[in-house]
């Protein structure tokens, strides 16, 4: 597939005479849209209608900039590796230009990481220097630092010595009484005086398309978190196309619903309503910061979100969000998503049988996608383990691929490593969640299997029942007989609180660990 025109060759300086539709790398998209939108609200962070802080497009720009020049002052430059952990809100806009508009790479990090999984991401993404927010909903971020790294106590930020996390050399953050080795943001600031405009700027014009600009930590369901690498030219192109179809326009106010440390909210609405001259609005609070489990396919929350078309299908880190969507919000007996009969521009898909060769209508196989869009790579992890000779992406999603006189739809299944085998045959634990979910009574439902020796695996059911119901679940298991296969139908069942549902920290369920909760409490431990 060909490289879209707007971000091929070297990368002139921007200038006011560029559009923010027109940048191929972020460094121009940050002048553009100062250029194009000046004083209007770039972001701004709100609390039940009161804002807490905002920042135009204009101050955007500048204090991105004075950032910017302190970090290249204190060794940033191209390639070098800067992890950040805001919320949603101005100061996660203002770091990520700042890094990236100098040709850094941009590690944004989950505000709600927990010890071990932090000292993993900053060790596997080699960052030299860590930006924190100091509080997030009431929780101490350095604090939570120094718990993860109780080795940095007595060390000086700008010169630490980790032994677990190599590379880092400084940790900066805001506020009183931080300790020694977190510095305050003047080590950033103060030498930014060092670092004139004119170096800025030819340090700019050195950024290309093809340079890489952010490296988003994403972790499924069943795997450990992994790095995924986004250059410049991809962001802004994927910018552009997301812009249009999510219909965000100057001076619109955008709801940033869901975390920009994570693709949803960096593509879907920071990026692309400040391409388009909107407000995006912020509050603490996104879906990933409630109680809220990524897992469960129709809980009310999640049905919720469909909005007006398009109707989204399938999208993940790796492809800079949603790339399918469908013109029908569900299709009678297909579960989870809705059906795809859409793709976005840059994108080239396929669904393939073990050998990557193309599956006929009515097969089920995996849905690969290549192209503009899709990660260079992933951080530390060769190539071939996620990519096919030809280029295309594994996402690891299994798909139904049905060709009607209308033309061809796909119809997602279930996750290639979530099928379960019971008794031979696979069962797509999605699949059933849909029908537990569809019942009186049931609020969110996740089956997993757990082994058995006669079918290889148990399918068992945890269930969470809507407020003030007892469920009778022989009822449960009798109506899903009457609606699913024999072996599809779960046979024993759990009533959980939805407290009790373990979750990974970015919300998705832990369904290792459900499954191990699920063997304990049917004494099968």
């Amino acid at each position: 597939m060909s490289t879209p025109a707007a971000c091929v060759g070297d990368p002139a300086p921007a200038t006011a005479a560029m559009q923010p539709g027109e940048a191929g790398t972020f460094a121009q998209f940050v002048r553009a849209i100062a250029a194009a939108y000046g004083d209007a609200t770039a972001v701004t962070l709100e609390d039940d209608g009161n804002v807490l802080s905002s920042v135009t497009y204009r101050e955007l720009d500048e204090r991105s900039a004075l950032l910017a020049r302190g970090l290249l002052a204190r060794g940033i430059g191209k390639g070098a590796r800067v992890g950040f952990i805001h919320g949603n809100g101005p100061e996660f806009a203002v770091m990520l230009a700042a890094v990236s508009r100098i040709g850094g790479v941009a590690v944004p990090i989950s505000t709600m990481i927990r010890a071990n999984e932090l000292v993993r991401v900053l060790r596997q993404s080699d960052v030299q220097g860590l930006v924190l927010q100091r509080a997030m909903l009431g929780k101490d971020l350095p604090e939570r630092v120094l718990d993860a790294l109780p080795e940095l106590g007595g060390q000086e930020s700008g010169v630490l010595r980790l032994a677990r996390v190599p590379y880092l050399r400084w940790i900066v953050s805001d506020g009183e009484g931080l300790p020694s080795a977190i510095a305050p943001l003047t080590f950033l600031t103060d030498p930014a005086a060092t670092i004139g405009e004119d170096l800025l700027r030819e340090v700019e014009a050195e950024v290309h398309p093809t340079d890489q600009m952010v490296e988003i930590y994403t972790s499924g369901s069943m795997a450990l978190p992994k790095g995924v690498r986004h250059a410049h030219g991809p962001v802004c192109f994927r910018s552009h196309t997301m812009r249009e179809m999510m219909g965000h326009v100057p001076g619109k106010r955008v709801a940033c619903i869901l975390p920009m440390f994570w693709v949803g909210g960096l593509m879907m609405y920071l990026v692309p309503g400040l391409e388009a001259g909107a407000t995006v609005v912020c509050t603490e609070r996104t879906l990933s910061n409630s109680r809220f489990a990524m897992g469960s396919v129709l809980a009310e929350d999640l049905a919720a979100m469909r909005g007006p078309k398009p109707w989204w299908g399938l999208g993940m880190s790796e492809t800079l969000g949603p790339y399918s969507w469908g013109d029908d919000f569900r299709a009678p007996g297909r579960p989870v998503c809705a059906p795809m009969d859409h793709f976005g521009p840059g994108y080239e898909i396929r669904i393939a049988d073990a050998d990557n060769r193309p599956v006929a209508s009515g097969e089920v196989g995996e849905m690969q996608v290549r192209g503009y869009p899709v990660a260079s790579g992933l951080h530390k992890i060769d190539r071939a383990e996620h990519y096919t000779p030809d280029g295309y992406y594994r996402t690891g999603d299994m798909c139904l691929v049905e060709d009607r006189p209308q033309g061809r739809r796909i119809h997602f299944v279930a996750r290639g490593g979530d099928m379960i085998k019971v008794s031979g045959s696979n069962v797509s634990p999605a699949e059933v969640e849909m029908e537990l979910q569809s019942l009186d009574g049931v609020h969110s439902a996740f089956v997993v299997g757990i082994p058995d020796r006669e079918r290889g695996a148990l399918l068992v059911a945890a269930v969470i029942a809507r407020e003030g119901v007892d469920l009778d679940f022989a009822a449960v298991e009798a109506e899903l007989k009457r609606r699913l296969s024999g072996y599809k139908v779960p046979r024993a069942y759990v009533a959980l609180g939805r407290e009790e549902v373990p979750l990974l920290h970015s919300n998705k369920v832990a369904r290792r660990d459900l499954a191990r909760m699920m063997e304990e409490r049917l004494g099968r431990a």
